[in-house]
This record gives structure tokens, sequence and C-alpha cells, in this order.
């Protein structure tokens, strides 16, 4: 795991010397890569590399970079991990290559474009990156991206220099960056709680779509063309592929031993490394699983980590120690205070570059620290839920829509009055009474929100209308000022799937799992010099999930059943069958409380007006609400919270 930044065309930079521009460049992206950092320049072709490097595979001076290939041709700055590199070292042994320097996979890499050029390569991975190479033959820049969109890659034109770096604040330090702000990209951070690919917070900056390419000549620089990324493998297509081929097994156990195999050699895989290696372990179904397989393949006990918090409905550590008691592991697990949790705030601007409001942030930066007191190398769980079906909101949306098309409109709008006519806490007393009458696998975490969310819902005009009022947050054309909000997978027509549950999952890896949960953790990982690995998102697993028929995900109205099946083989069901709780911090009740006042700064009318981004009134409206217990908006008022921070702290920068 690495940090990596270049420009293309420096001499429209007021021809500044290369090398010390990269210096500027490379300098904020320190916590990427501890271990060591290097640059390369070409002052003819005015392109310069620049990388920082945490030491996981071949710590010696043999993994340095920038690196070139044995050939001459290829100079190449790499983020990431190639977890087949040694298979594909034993494919390239029949080719006249010159005697390997050393055991990175960055070598292995340059190697392959030496004999097989980039799209075959690029086909030949598994793994998870982010490079860019510089082509000395052709003069040709290439920037890539793994399949599912781990690794992060901006790009797009500076001062008149084509620049591209793992964070935007890399290409913040180049001098004559001027960025404005993209009300656009801001609308879908109100919709969303993040910002997709391939938009930035800055107008003109882009980040490359998961799966993709680019080149650019040092012609076509010139030309200030900007380049087009090319696909060399789609989500998209591998699901619609899967679909059209499912799997026929002859039994429920001979499922389970496939899928079983294929999780096992993606763990085995992200195993590899030379230095201490460990796990973030909730005691959810994904991540069990993980740590599970990991203990099987491991001589000594895996290293677990997992963070408490106290306050009721938050707390996951003591599912987690009974899980790693029961498998073997090395555990560690820390209860984090109000304090601790509240004193990450202040660093998420810097963290996550751009505003990104998913709140479970925190404890991920929280637990991402607590690993790397004691690994360098950190396998998540995340994934499972939208390659097997685990989210209730694929449960809850099915059941609506069978509902709600049945009814008629005005129906609809009475039973939305009813609903809003109890606060969510008041629901929330009544489900509490009701709760032991419903089976344990039904029951809901903070129902009465559930109940407000769904009565929004009630206008929908089909289930693929219902599913986007369902993770949708604000309406971003009530509150941004002046922005025309771009499409997104979301936004634009469902794929054709033969069922609402599998369209929802379809969409939520092609947008909320990139652009959320893979951005929230590499950021929080990286930002303490982790690297995290995530084996459920491997491209094999995802490939293979796609094509198991949906009784195999989804069987009596529990998600992730084959999923579930191999981990019983490992864990009890009875240690990790309960509600899904998520990874969240109680940050409504922070907003009436310790953070009231830092909020109320942020949110206050005539500084939301003097700024010029946002309609005051919905904002404060929500706030009031909020403060008095009418209703729970913590989502959308942390959407704009977090905006307002990132704007304090742009400012405030020099």
């Amino acid at each position: 795991m690495c940090g990596l930044a270049g420009v293309l065309g420096l001499a429209a930079l007021d021809h500044q010397p290369i090398a010390s521009v990269m210096g500027l460049m490379i300098a904020p992206l320190q916590h990427r890569g501890p271990d060591d950092q290097g640059v390369w320049c070409d002052n003819d072709e005015a392109v310069g590399l620049a990388h920082v490097r945490l030491s996981v595979l071949d710590l010696s001076s043999a993994g340095h970079q920038p690196m070139h290939s044995h050939c001459g041709r290829y100079v190449i700055v790499f983020n990431g991990e190639i977890y087949n590199h040694l298979d594909l070292r034993v494919e390239l042994q029949t080719s006249a290559l010159t005697p390997w320097r050393g055991q990175s996979d960055t070598e292995t890499l340059l190697a392959c474009f030496s004999v097989w050029g980039v799209e075959k390569t690029l086909k030949a991975t598994v793994g998870m990156f982010a490079f860019a190479l510089w082509d000395r033959q052709e003069r040709k820049l290439v920037l890539a991206r793994d399949r599912l969109g781990e690794k992060p890659l901006y790009y797009g034109y500076v001062a008149g220099a084509f620049a591209f770096a793992s964070e935007l604040k890399a290409l913040k330090a180049l001098p004559g960056f001027s960025g404005e702000v993209d009300r656009g990209a801001l609308a879908l951070l109100l919709r969303h709680n993040c910002i997709p690919a391939p938009y930035s917070i800055y107008r003109g900056l882009s980040k490359l779509m998961p799966g993709t390419w680019l080149e650019l000549t040092s012609d076509a620089m010139r030309q200030q063309q900007m380049p087009q990324p090319l696909a060399y493998w789609s989500a998209l297509a591998a699901a619609m592929t899967g679909v059209s081929k499912p799997f026929t097994f002859a039994s429920d156990a001979q499922a389970v031993a496939a899928l079983e195999a294929e999780l096992s050699r993606a763990v085995a895989g992200q195993m590899l490394a030379d230095v201490p290696l460990g796990a973030f372990l909730s005691g959810g179904i994904d991540s069990s699983a993980v740590v599970a397989l990991m203990q099987t393949q491991s001589s000594r006990p895996v290293k677990s980590f997992s963070i408490g918090f106290r306050e009721a409905g938050y707390d996951e550590a003591i599912y987690a120690s009974e899980v790693a008691r029961h498998i073997g592991t090395e555990h560690t697990e820390l209860y984090v205070s109000p304090q601790d949790a509240l004193a990450v705030i202040p660093k998420l601007p810097t963290i996550y570059d751009e505003p990104f409001s998913d709140s479970s942030q925190i404890p991920t930066y929280l637990v991402a620290q607590l690993a790397r007191e004691r690994v360098t190398v950190a396998l998540s769980g995340d994934g499972g839920d939208e390659l097997f079906g685990g989210y209730s909101r694929y449960f809850l949306a099915a059941r609506l829509w069978g509902k709600i098309e049945l009814m008629p409109h005005a129906l609809r709008r009475a039973v939305a009055h009813v609903i809003f006519s109890l606060s969510p806490q008041a629901w929330d007393n009544i489900y509490r009474l009701a709760a032991p009458f419903i089976p344990k696998a039904h029951r809901w975490p903070a129902p009465g929100d559930k109940l407000h969310k769904g009565a929004t819902l009630l206008d929908a005009a089909s289930g693929m209308g219902l599913y986007r009022g369902l993770v949708s947050h604000w309406e971003p054309s009530d509150v941004v000022l002046g922005a025309a909000e771009p499409e997104t997978p979301l936004s634009g027509r469902p794929p054709s799937l033969p069922s609402l549950t599998e369209q929802m999952m379809l969409l939520d890896a092609l947008n909320y799992l990139p652009n959320d949960i893979l951005v929230k953790v590499d950021r929080a990982a990286m930002a303490v010099s982790l690297e995290s690995r995530v084996p459920l998102i491997d491209h094999r697993i995802f490939e293979f999930a796609w094509r198991l028929p949906m009784h195999y995900k989804v069987r009596g109205g529990t998600g992730k059943w084959l999923l579930r099946q191999v981990l019983y083989k490992h864990v009890p069901a009875a240690l990790v069958d309960r509600p899904k709780m998520g990874f969240g911090v109680p940050i409504d009740s922070w907003l009436r409380g310790p953070l009231r006042e830092w909020a109320e700064e942020l949110l206050g009318e005539e500084r939301l007006r003097r700024e010029g981004y946002f309609q005051p009134a919905p904002i404060r409206r929500k706030w009031k609400e909020h403060l008095s217990g009418q209703r729970n908006w913590q989502y959308h008022l942390w959407d704009v919270l977090m905006y307002q921070a990132w704007l304090e702290a742009e400012n405030a920068s020099p």
C-alpha cells in the first residue's frame, strides 16, 4: 500500500523544476507510505512520477519506486497488491526475461507489461491497485485502477499540466492549483453521503472509474485533450453474464463447498505479506467468515481487532470477542469513549480529502488505529452484503413495493399520515413492547426511523423508485444552490435483472460499495499507514456470486444464506445469527449533546447564506426538529456538517 503522484507537461507550471514540484506533491501523502519515497523525472518530456512506500512485499531496496522495467521501456509508480503475482511470474518463465531483481509484485507487473502489453496484463491480474505507467518508447502515460475500486486515483488538468495522484491533497499542492467547488458533486454528496466516481468535489478533477485505464500521449497533452477511460472489466457486464449462466449444483452441500473453495483461495492470496497481518472482526457474518478462513490457513493465531461503544445499540465488541474465542484468534478489543470518537471529527476533512459523510468513518478510523499498533496489513469483511443479499433494505423494499403497488394513492397518503403522527421515539417504544413476539432474525434496529423513512416512500412510482428513495438522503434540488445533479448508476435505467432485489444488489455494487464503503476503509486505514484488504470482493468471487441463483443468497427471508452455511462450518450459528447492527456511532444523541455547539456554528443561518452553497431554510428546519427530538435527522445533518467542516478546513488552508 502506497501513495503516488505525477504530472505530464510540467513546463506549463511556470517552468518550475520537475523534481521540486514532485516533492511538493508527494509530501502530503507520507501517511500512505512512511517507509520509503522516490522521484523520477524526464525533463525532455516534462514528465514526473513520485511515490511513497508502505513496505509489505519485498522489504528490500529491490522494491523501491519509481521502478524501471528490465527492458528500460517503462517506469511505474504503483499502489496496491497483485495477489497472483507469483503465478504471473511462472507464466512469464517461457519469455526471454532478465533475471528477477527482487520479489515485489511491482517488478512482476513491469515484466508483464513488457511481454503482454497493458490490457492483457490488467486482465491477468488479481488484486487491488492504482498505478501510473510512463511508456518511454511511445511517449505515453497510462493510468489504471482495479476492478472494484479499492484503490483511489484522481486526475485532471491543473494550471495547464495533466496531473494525477492517490489523493486530492497531492494535486492541491501543485503551484497554480485553484480548486472550484463542483456544485453537481455537492448535490451528489447530499443524496449519497459520498461523491461517486468519476466526480470529485473540484470541478475539472475526476476519479478514475473502477475497472478502467486511460492513455495520454505527450502530443495529446499539449492539446489539452482529456483522455477517455477504457474498460478492461465491468461489474455490470460480469453480473449480467453471471445471471445468464447460473450454476446448477447437485445439492446444497455442493454449493457450500464450491463457495468455501472460492473464499479460501481469495483469503489465502490476500494473506501474502512480509509484515505482520491481521483482520478486523465485528462478529458479524462477513468478517467472521473471513477470519475463520484465515485461521484455517494459518499455523498461528490470527490477530483480530474490534472496538466497542458503551452506548446501547452500538456495541458489537461483545459478539466479536465470542467469535474470536471460538475461532481461536489473538484478539484485541478497545472500548472507546465518546471523547475518543469525538476527537476524530476534526481530522475527517484531512483524512477524506473531500467531503464524505458516512458517519461510520469514525469507528472505521478507530479500529484501523487500533490494528496498526500490532500489524501492517488487515483484512476486512466488506462486500458480503452487496454480493450475497445482506442489507435489510433489500427485503424492506421488496415487501414494501409488493404492498404499495396494490394500494390506491389516497390510501398510501393516509397510511403515511398515521406513521408521521407519532415520533420515531414513540414508534421505538411501541416496537420495544412488541419485540419479544418478533423472530430474532426479523427484528429491526431503529424501527421508528425506518417507519418514517418508509412513509416518505409511499409516493414511489416503481420498485426502483422506492429503492432510490431508500438510499437517498436529501433531495438535492431542495437544498443545494445552483446545482445540476449529474447522472449516476442510480439515476439511469435500472439493470435488466429478474428481480428488484437483484437490481438493488447490483446498483449497490456499482455505487455504494466503491464510492462509500471502499473509500471509507482505504482513507481511514491509510491515515494510520495500515494496508486494508477486502477478500470478499476478489473479482472471481464477484463473478461466482452472480452465477448463484437467488435462493442461494436469500432463503426463508434471510440474506447471505450460502455465506452463512460456509461460516456455520467454523462458527456456531448461535454466535452470529442476530439482526445486522452496522458499524456506527450515536451521532443522533451527540448532535443534541457534545456536538451541539459545533454543529450550531456550522449550520448557522447567516453563515449558510453568506457562503452561498445551501438554501438555509430546509437545513435549519431539520436541525430544529432534531434538537427537539421530534425527528432523527442525523444522516441528513451529517451530510451538511461534513461539507461545512471540509469547507472550513479548505478556507483555512494556505
